[in-house]
């Protein structure tokens, strides 16, 4: 059965590859702090279901313990290493199978092997983590490749650590008006989509969670970033399919040029 991946919204995916499905950074909340879900309805119960879900590092809209609460028994959840000494949330999740990994740590779940990349990011708990943990993507590979790159900046060496790929999903945005040292805006994932030279990539992490009221004053900036990134990426990497979800949509993309 080929890969499928669905977007439920900011950087939570499941990508369903060899009856594996992997969950990334689950996020089932309908308010988060300062931000408020502003498209696309709460992910139901059916996206809850993993056999893996990956949290690529240890900001509350990544990790979010209430969320992963929410996982079925027995589920295998890969976090950053020291995650659990500085959430002490993690603890309460004993219904789960926790495991802490680093760069180029690989498990096994099914048929399928996820391997932890390096991500260029601030991988502490905000907004006073005084403890340091690696941010992370992932590469899923069953029949695919798939990069999940949590959130990250563009590097030199990104190609070379994440490897060959078939599918990208990489974050565009983010939830506020400007984006710090270590996020991709549109541009700068479609420079990424060039270095790494998929056959296919979905762009994440935007047009979900936006600060209340900034959504009535600076609505393009929430709303924009996909559609520049497909149209970017057609510049600097033609060859690259690029689909463009709507929340809760599934593709299933091309995986062999």
């Amino acid at each position: 059965m080929p890969v499928e991946i669905t977007w439920w919204g900011h950087a939570t995916c499941t990508v369903a590859d060899s009856d594996v499905r992997v969950l990334t950074d689950p996020l089932f909340a309908r308010r988060l702090a300062h931000l408020r879900r502003r498209r696309g309805a709460v992910p139901p119960p059916t996206a809850w279901r993993a056999d893996v879900a990956l949290v690529s590092h240890l900001h509350a809209d990544h990790l979010h313990v209430p969320s992963l609460q929410r996982l079925a028994p027995g589920t295998r959840l890969l976090v950053p290493r020291g995650a659990a000494r500085a959430v002490p949330g993690l603890r309460r999740l004993a219904h789960l199978h926790v495991s802490e990994v680093s760069p180029g740590d690989e498990t096994a779940v099914g048929d399928v092997v996820v391997r932890a990349v390096p991500a260029l990011h601030d991988g502490r708990r905000l907004p006073v983590g005084p403890h340091r943990s690696p941010a992370l993507g992932y590469v899923v590979e069953g029949e695919a490749r798939t990069y999940f790159a949590g959130d990250t900046g563009l590097f030199d060496s990104m190609a070379k650590e994440v490897g060959p790929v078939d599918v990208a999903l990489l974050p565009v945005g983010g939830w506020g008006p400007h984006l710090g040292e270590g996020h991709l805006d549109a541009g700068r994932a479609a420079q990424a989509l060039a270095q790494l030279d998929p056959v296919s990539a979905v762009p994440v992490h935007y047009g979900t969670y936006w600060p209340i009221g900034m959504d009535a004053v600076r609505p393009h900036e929430f709303h924009a970033p996909g559609a520049e990134f497909v149209r970017l990426a057609a510049e600097r990497a033609p060859g690259v399919a690029v689909h463009l979800l709507g929340h809760g949509e599934s593709v299933r993309p091309g995986v062999a040029r």
